[in-house]
């Protein structure tokens, strides 16, 4: 089932995140891996002191230059995004991708734990709505799900009509098919899924490990993005890829510079269970 996939995403100098540690997982999965880097980033912005330089000049060049071979992919993933301009361009392309049969997926890169990252503002959150109506897929953490959806983030949890009204407001935001990470609902640790095509509300429970490493989003989004395209439902994709990354923490829960993020070329062995 070896799908032409195209990542949309930065490209960090130090550490596996992004682009970095999206590629080995889904070349391990068998798929065919093209890239359009959104910015160049100096290293992973856990350290504090980072350099990030914008590619939507490039960006727009390289897509005029595929355009006239006509080349194509079969799904394109979407990941850290810089601005409005560039933003509007990615939507704009993978509206194009999509009138040729392209399936779309958003991973909304903004924060976490109720903060956005690093260097990111709410203006970024305005460009993430405003992508989220291109995709068949997106896969926010809680937080960028909060942001996208104009509510505060409950630092002690939902209930289920507050996740239902959460995952209600991305609906109407333009979301279709969902699976909400690192969310806390009536008291457990749990992935929200929403399935557009059956208008399903599902959620699955985890065992937290207490560990951060950056980065642990794209590697689920990865995962995630290789098993929908490889014919696995949308409850099974992300049961795989929530086994596989908790695997992949509490085998480098130990490392000691976790800002790196996890060695995935050294755990790749994982996806296979």
């Amino acid at each position: 089932m070896q799908k032409q996939i195209l990542l949309i995403n930065d490209l960090p100098g130090y550490g596996k995140v992004a682009l970095s540690a999206m590629i080995p997982v889904l070349s391990h999965m068998g798929h065919h891996l093209y890239n359009l880097p959104t910015a160049l980033v100096s290293n992973t912005l856990d350290y504090g002191r980072f350099k990030i330089l914008e590619t939507t000049d490039y960006m727009e060049q390289t897509i005029g230059v595929w355009e006239e071979p006509g080349f194509t992919f079969d799904a394109a993933a979407v990941g850290f995004v810089v601005s409005e301009a560039q933003a509007k361009l990615i939507a704009d392309y993978c509206k194009r991708l999509k009138g040729r049969g392209a399936t779309v997926f958003l991973d909304p890169i903004m924060g976490d734990d109720g903060k956005l990252y690093n260097g990111i503002t709410r203006q970024t959150v305005l460009h993430m709505r405003g992508l989220l109506g291109t995709a068949d897929y997106s896969v926010p953490n809680y937080t960028e799900a909060a942001c996208l959806a104009g509510l505060d983030y409950c630092a002690d949890g939902l209930t289920k009509a507050q996740a239902e009204d959460l995952i209600r407001r991305l609906i109407q935001a333009g979301a279709k098919s969902l699976a909400v990470t690192s969310a806390n609902v009536d008291g457990q640790d749990c992935v929200i899924v929403y399935d557009a095509a059956a208008k399903t509300l599902e959620y699955l429970p985890f065992d937290y490990i207490p560990v951060r490493f950056p980065g642990t989003g794209d590697i689920f989004s990865a995962i995630f993005v290789g098993n929908i395209l490889n014919g696995l439902g949308l409850l099974a994709s992300t049961r795989r890829a929530m086994d596989n990354v908790r695997a992949m923490l509490a085998a480098n829960r130990d490392n000691e510079d976790k800002y790196k993020g996890i060695p995935v070329e050294s755990c790749l062995e994982v996806l296979n269970t």
